[in-house]
């Protein structure tokens, strides 16, 4: 009979587990009432204990702990009272190897800033009699607890019996389940949703299922080990039958988040992130020091990033600098000792994806740069620096894929200097490669050149050289004649209109003179020519003129 009782007994023990863990996935237990439970046949009451207890006892013999409780456990039920008000309920099971000197259990239990609080639960003493030597199961659910609240438990036999105690802790359940965040005041956010105006730059926030009776909160923050406030913060009335706001917003970060929260003492909050993806958002914002050489960026949300300075090839590759990588999850990061070249970029590498930017690119704050000048036999590579810097310059064969050591060699350069570098290869075609030495982190520029002493190879070169400046001077020539010719056409045209002007003018005279002109017969000079004398007749007043043979 004690056998088939304690079958019984481990089987209900049993079912109620599964019946538990089902009720879990599904939500918390509930109960109308919170009381007190034992095993079938023994007859239980609870009372509340009292605050001073009588001291221990002495335990009869082979009684201990050990041998008295088995397999305590704890799980948390829910009473409500209506739809969000409901309460969480600490219940406290265990199993008992029942003797006549044990009368009863008590179940203490003590939170953080509270007195403890203890229940006893009394057996008959006919029950106890009949079911001495038997292992009985009993439970009680009034212990009222608050989610996510560490509890100390402590179980202890009637009459306390000195050394036979069970203490252990317990945790509550946080606010995480939609059944806890929907019935239970202190779990009830409220849920978020959001439409985004990008051409504005607003966030339209709704909030549904706000704890009942109470206006709510709503503001922009940047999501963090706490959420820092913006400054765009909103109030819902309780009364307002549309329960949503608008919010303006600056930059679409992805740590910038919609918070929100019901309007009384120690509300828990709920955040939704409209632009939590957009990591493209955080690179901005890159400043240089030209005095200091100085590369600098801020972090503004916190995502750990690989910061890496890299050098441009032609196909878009960025080749990284050796040790010019840095880990950064929040704050501000500086490359001291940076060349501005227009190559030089930053990689920003987060998990697998990465972006590059180059502040350099527009040129600008470049430093220095390499020229090379085609002329009629060979090509001439020059370099130009705005400041004062010290390159490393080397000659590899065009297709050597590293320079030779041994070819190395410095160069000086002024600020606001030229200097050759009058180049001398046996090579037909070869490359310098140039790097600034004296700063931490700069690019290395390669160009390549076609310098060749051949004579085979000089003369298309040379004839292609001479027919060019041939056309440059011709040109000029051609535009100058054609000038010439038609000055000298526009002048014969004008000589000819006035000749036959006064060729008219001269036929009317004739017609019509005023008097007789004599001109004397020509006289011939002594010296040589024919002198024609002024003729009063015809009015002329000239002196004579000597027409030369």
């Amino acid at each position: 009979m004690k056998m088939i009782l304690w079958v019984a007994l481990l089987t209900a023990h049993c079912c109620s587990g599964l019946n538990g863990a089902a009720a879990e996935s599904t939500g918390l237990e509930r109960i109308e009432k919170c009381g007190t439970g034992c095993s079938q046949g023994l007859h239980c009451k609870a009372k509340q204990d009292h605050w001073f207890h009588p001291p221990c006892q002495e335990a009869p013999g082979g009684l201990n702990t050990s041998s008295v409780f088995h397999n305590i456990s704890f799980s948390t039920v829910m009473r409500c009272e209506g739809r969000q008000k409901c309460s969480l309920q600490l219940r406290i099971r265990t199993a008992l190897q029942l003797t006549e000197s044990i009368h009863g259990v008590s179940m203490c239990t003590v939170t953080a800033g509270m007195m403890m609080s203890c229940r006893i639960l009394s057996f008959s003493r006919s029950s106890r009699k009949r079911m001495s030597g038997l292992q009985v199961e009993v439970e009680n659910d009034c212990t009222v607890v608050s989610p996510n609240q560490k509890v100390q438990v402590m179980v202890k036999t009637v009459p306390s019996y000195c050394g036979i105690t069970w203490t252990g802790t317990y945790n509550a359940p946080a606010c995480t389940s939609e059944d806890m965040r929907r019935h239970v005041p202190e779990c009830i956010t409220g849920r978020l949703s959001y439409d985004v105006n990008p051409v504005k730059k607003e966030l339209r926030a709704s909030v549904s299922e706000m704890l009942e009776d109470h206006d709510y909160n709503l503001r922009l923050c940047y999501k963090d080990f706490i959420c820092s406030d913006t400054g765009t913060k909103a109030l819902i009335k309780k009364e307002e039958p549309v329960k949503s706001v608008t919010l303006p917003y600056s930059r679409p970060l992805p740590c910038l988040c919609i918070e929100g929260w019901s309007a009384v003492m120690d509300a828990p909050r709920v955040q939704v992130c409209p632009f939590k993806d957009r990591l493209q958002e955080l690179w901005f914002g890159i400043t240089f020091d030209p005095l200091e050489e100085t590369l600098s960026w801020e972090l503004v949300c916190p995502v750990a990033t690989v910061v890496t300075l890299c050098q441009t090839r032609e196909d878009g590759v960025c080749v990284d600098l050796p040790h010019a990588s840095r880990n950064v999850s929040r704050g501000k990061i500086s490359f001291n000792e940076v060349d501005p070249h227009p190559q030089l970029c930053i990689k920003f590498t987060v998990g697998s994806q990465f972006w590059t930017r180059c502040p350099f690119a527009d040129g600008r704050l470049q430093a220095w740069h390499v020229d090379v000048t085609r002329r009629q036999d060979h090509e001439e590579v020059a370099m130009t620096s705005r400041v004062n810097a010290t390159f490393g310059l080397c000659v590899k064969s065009a297709r050597a894929a590293e320079c030779q050591i041994n070819k190395t060699h410095t160069v000086h350069v002024g600020q606001n200097e030229d200097v050759g570098l009058n180049l001398k290869e046996d090579l037909c075609s070869f490359c310098v490669q140039v790097r600034r030495l004296d700063v931490k982190y700069s690019a290395t520029v390669i160009h390549c050149v076609e310098q060749c002493n051949q004579s085979a190879h000089l003369r298309p070169v040379v004839a292609a050289g001479t027919s060019r400046d041939l056309i440059w001077v011709l040109v000029p020539v051609g535009v100058c004649l054609s000038g010439i010719i038609t000055v000298t056409l526009l002048l014969h045209v004008l000589l000819t209109v006035y000749q036959k002007r006064r060729k008219q003018r001269g036929n009317e005279k004739q017609k019509h003179p005023p008097h007789a002109c004599v001109v004397p017969a020509l006289q011939t000079h002594p010296h040589g020519g024919i002198l024609i004398p002024d003729s009063p007749l015809c009015g002329n007043t000239e002196k004579a003129n000597l027409l030369s043979e």
